[in-house]
C-alpha cells in the first residue's frame, strides 16, 4: 500500500515507475534506469578541500538573464546540450543522478548474480543473485508465455455468483496480489505511536480518477480500452471477445473513479483517515466481511481500523451486490493480466510499455533489460539491495558530515521559528515543540529488516516475484497493533530523493542523494547549503506546509495552532498557490497550468526550505568571515548559493509525461522550482542585483513570506 503521508522530494521521477508498472510498484524508488560520467561520490570524502570550482559557469548564459528568467540563466545551455534520451520521459539533474545510483547497483547485481550459486545458502547476496537473473532470462519468460497467471484466471473464470467474490478478494490479498482497494498498515493518525491497518481507495489503472471522466482525457481512455483488449487477446480470446472483455473492466473502473476522492482532495488527512470499528466497517459494506477479510490475512484488528474513504467502500459494496459478475470478472482479469505483464513473455512487457511508456507519456525507447530487472529487484527487496549499496558506496564517514550539516538547517529553522512576526507565542511554542521531536535519518537504517523466510529459487522469475510480493506484504500487515518504528525507513538507501513522514515526525535522506550536485565535500558551503542544504530545508519544512502542519511532534493528527494563527498562514500559502497557478509549463499547451492547489506542500517547503537553508549559509559564513568576501569563478557565495538551487532543478520533460504530471504530481515542473522560491527572496534581489520590476523579483503583496 503507498502511504500517502510521506513526502518525497522528487515524487515526479517516481511516478515514472509507478503508472508504467501499473500493478505493484515502489513509489519511491524512482524509475530504475547509459551510465552518466561517474560523480564523485560521498565515499571519496575527506576533510574539506579549498574551495574550487565544482561548478561549471560555462554552462551559464548571459547575466542579463538572471533576472528574468533565473532558470534559463543557469540551465538553457546545458538542457540544450543534453537532449531527453530514447528510454526516458524526462532528463536533468536527478536523473544523472540515478544514473548513477543504477550503475553503482547493476554493479552490485550482475557479481551477485555470477556468485549466487556459491553463495551462503539464504544470504541476501544469493537470493539477489538469483531474482536478477532470472529477471534477465528471457528466454525462460518467453517460453512460459502467460501460463503462470492461468491458474489465477482460471480462479475468476470459476466464479459462479458475486456471493463468491469476497472470498476471491480475500484470497488474492492473503498472496500480496490485493484488488480494487489496497491494504496496509500505517501510524494511527490519532495515536501514532501504534500502527494500525488501513484499508484505501485504489483498483484503478489510469493515473487518476479525472481520467475517467475528463473529456480531454478521451483518446487516452480510448488508448486504455485497447491495452486491455490486447492483454486479453495475449491471453487467448478472440479479438471480438477481448475488445468487449476491455469494455466490460472500464465499465467497473469507471464506476470506481466516479466514486474516488480526488487528487487534490486526498491531500486532506481527513480524506486519508477514517477510523471504525470492524462493526461500523460492516454497515458500510454489508455484502463484504471484515472480520473475515483479517482471518485471511492472519491479522488481529483490536479496535478497528481506518476504512480510509467510505464513500469509495459504500460503491465497492454496491459493486458487490449489483454488478454483472461478467464485467466483476473482466475487470479481475483485466487486473490480473495488467498487474503481472511486466513480470511474464516478451509480448505483454512490450504491451504495457506502448500504453505506459510512449501513449502516457511519450517515451520513444523501452529501457534495457537490465534496468527493468533492477527495477524488479529494487521492487522486491530493495532494502536487501541497500544492504550491500551502503557497504560499498556510503562509509561512515560521509553519515558523519551529513548529520553535521542537518544540524545547522535544523537550528535556522528553530531561530525562524523563534523570529516569526505573524505567528502567536502560544503556536509559536506548539511549533518549536515539533521542532525538537524531528528525527533525522542519514543515510541508512541502524538496522537493516531480515529476509529470512523469503523464498528465492534459481530460474522462475514470476514465482520469485510473488514470493517477494508476499513476503514483503506480510511483513508491513504483522506491524499492525504493535508500536510505530520511528527508525523504520520508507526509502531505500540507493534511491536519489528525501522525504519527510508526519505521523513519525521524522526527515530521511538516504545514501544516493548525498552526491554532487546535492553535496559535494570538495565544494564551498554555498554549493552544499543551496543543494543538500535546501533539501534537508525542504524535508523539515514539510512539517509545517499544508499538511504537515495539521500533524503535532508525535505525528498525532491534532491542531495546535490557534484560530488567528491557521487564518493567517492560510493567506499565505493562499498567495503561494495563485503564484504556483499562473504557470504555463508547456509552449505548445498554454491553457495547461501548474495545480496551486496539488502542488501547495511542495512548494511551501521549496519556499521554507531555501529560506532555512540561506540562513544557515550565513551563519557559516559569519564563523569564517574570511570565506564570506570570497569569490569563485567570479560568483558570491550568495550567488553560488542560488546557482546550486538552480542547477539541482536543472531538466526537461516531454510534454506527454508533464501533462500526467500536472494531473497526478504534487510536485511542481522543475523549471518552476528553480525560479519559484528565489523570486520571493529579497535576498536572491541582492545577490543578483534585481531591479523591482524584473520578472525574477515579486515585491509587495506579490511576495510569499511563510516560514
Amino acid at each position: 500500500m503507498t502511504k500517502p503521508f510521506l513526502k518525497p522530494l522528487a515524487l515526479g521521477v517516481s511516478l515514472a515507475l509507478s503508472l508504467s508498472a501499473c500493478g505493484k510498484h515502489e513509489e519511491a524508488a524512482k524509475p530504475a534506469e547509459t551510465a552518466p560520467a561517474k560523480a564523485a561520490t560521498v565515499a571519496a570524502a575527506a576533510a574539506p578541500a579549498a574551495p574550487k570550482s565544482v561548478f561549471d559557469v560555462g554552462e551559464l548564459g548571459p547575466s542579463s538573464e538572471a533576472c528574468q528568467d533565473f532558470n534559463t540563466f543557469v540551465n538553457a545551455k546545458w538542457i540544450a546540450a543534453n537532449p531527453i534520451p530514447a528510454d526516458q520521459t524526462s532528463w536533468g539533474s536527478f536523473n544523472v543522478l540515478y544514473e548513477k545510483s543504477l550503475a553503482d547497483q547493476h554493479q552490485l547485481v550482475e557479481d551477485a548474480a555470477k556468485n549466487a550459486d556459491s553463495a551462503k545458502a539464504g544470504s541476501i547476496e544469493q537470493k539477489i543473485g538469483w531474482l536478477y537473473a532470472s529477471a534477465m532470462d528471457m528466454d525462460a519468460r518467453n517460453k512460459s508465455g502467460f501460463d503462470p497467471i492461468k491458474k489465477d484466471l482460471a480462479g475468476i473464470d470459476a466464479l459462479k455468483s458475486n456471493k463468491d467474490l469476497p472470498a476471491w478478494l480475500n484470497q488474492s490479498f492473503a498472496k500480496g496480489d490485493g484488488a480494487v482497494f489496497g491494504f496496509g498498515s500505517g501510524a494511527d493518525f490519532k495515536d501514532a505511536k501504534i500502527q494500525i491497518g488501513y484499508a484505501e481507495q485504489g483498483g484503478l489503472g489510469l493515473p487518476t480518477p479525472d481520467y475517467y471522466s475528463n473529456p480531454k482525457q478521451k483518446d487516452l481512455r480510448d488508448a486504455y480500452v485497447k491495452y486491455l483488449a490486447k492483454l486479453f487477446e495475449l491471453t487467448g480470446d478472440k479479438p471480438a471477445d477481448a475488445a468487449k472483455q476491455a469494455d466490460l473492466a472500464m465499465k467497473f473502473e469507471t464506476e470506481l473513479a466516479a466514486h474516488s476522492v480526488p487528487r487534490v482532495e486526498m491531500r486532506k488527512p481527513e480524506n486519508q483517515y477514517h477510523f471504525v470499528t470492524v462493526k461500523e466497517a460492516d454497515k458500510v459494506t454489508p455484502h463484504f466481511d471484515w472480520n473475515g477479510f483479517f482471518k485471511a490475512q492472519g491479522v488481529t484488528v483490536d479496535k478497528g481500523f481506518s476504512l480510509s474513504q467510505p464513500k469509495f467502500f459504500a460503491e465497492f459494496d454496491q459493486l458487490l451486490a449489483k454488478a454483472p459478475l461478467a464485467e466483476w470478472k473482466a475487470y479481475l482479469k483485466a487486473r490480473t493480466i495488467s498487474g503481472a505483464a511486466s513480470a511474464l513473455s516478451q509480448p505483454f512487457v512490450d504491451a504495457q510499455f506502448d500504453f505506459y511508456g510512449k501513449t502516457l507519456r511519450g517515451q520513444p525507447q523501452q529501457k534495457p533489460q537490465w534496468k527493468l530487472a533492477l527495477g524488479s529487484v529494487n521492487g522486491a527487496m530493495g532494502m536487501a539491495l541497500g544492504e550491500l549499496y551502503v557497504a560499498k558506496y556510503f562509509p561512515p564517514e560521509a553519515k558523519e558530515r551529513a548529520e553535521k550539516l542537518v544540524d545547522n538547517v535544523r537550528n535556522a529553522l528553530k531561530t525562524r521559528i523563534e523570529n516569526l512576526d505573524w505567528m502567536s507565542a502560544e503556536t509559536k511554542a506548539k511549533a518549536l515543540d515539533k521542532w525538537s521531536k524531528f528525527l533525522p535519518k542519514i543515510g541508512y537504517p541502524d538496522k537493516f529488516r531480515s529476509w529470512d523466510g523469503l523464498t528465492i529459487s534459481k530460474g522462475d522469475y514470476y514465482a520469485n516475484m510473488e514470493a517477494a510480493g508476499k513476503f514483503n506484504y506480510d511483513y508491513d500487515i504483522a506491524k499492525i497493533g504493535k508500536p510505530t518504528d520511528r527508525k523504520e525507513w520508507g526509502m531505500t538507501p540507493q534511491t536519489v530523493n528525501a522525504y519527510y513522514n508526519p505521523t513519525d515526525n521524522t526527515i530521511n535522506f538516504p545514501a544516493a542523494i548525498l552526491q554532487p550536485p546535492f553535496f559535494d565535500a570538495n565544494a564551498d558551503d554555498a554549493i552544499n547549503y543551496g543543494g543538500i542544504g535546501a533539501v534537508i530545508g525542504h524535508e523539515a519544512s514539510h512539517g509545517f506546509d499544508d499538511q504537515g502542519s495539521q500533524f503535532d511532534g508525535d505525528g498525532n493528527n491534532e491542531n495546535w495552532w490557534t484560530k488567528e494563527d491557521r487564518a493567517k498562514f492560510d493567506a499565505r500559502t493562499d498567495k503561494l498557490v495563485k503564484q504556483f497557478d499562473a504557470y504555463a509549463p508547456i509552449p505548445s499547451h498554454p491553457d495547461l497550468h501548474v495545480n496551486g492547489k496539488l502542488t501547495l506542500g511542495e512548494n511551501i517547503a521549496d519556499l521554507g526550505g531555501l529560506n532555512i537553508a540561506y540562513d544557515a549559509l550565513q551563519t557559516a559564513l559569519k564563523n569564517h568571515p574570511e570565506e564570506a568576501g570570497k569569490k569563485i569563478d567570479g560568483y558570491t557565495e550568495d550567488q553560488r548559493f542560488f546557482l546550486n538551487w538552480a542547477r539541482v532543478w536543472r531538466g526537461s520533460i516531454r510534454d506527454k509525461a508533464q501533462m500526467v504530471y500536472l494531473n497526478a504530481d504534487p510536485h511542481s515542473p522543475e523549471k518552476f522550482r528553480a525560479i519559484g522560491a528565489p523570486s520571493n527572496m529579497p535576498a536572491f534581489a541582492t545577490a543578483f542585483q534585481c531591479k523591482p520590476t524584473d520578472p525574477m523579483v515579486r515585491s509587495g503583496d506579490q511576495q510569499v513570506k511563510i516560514w
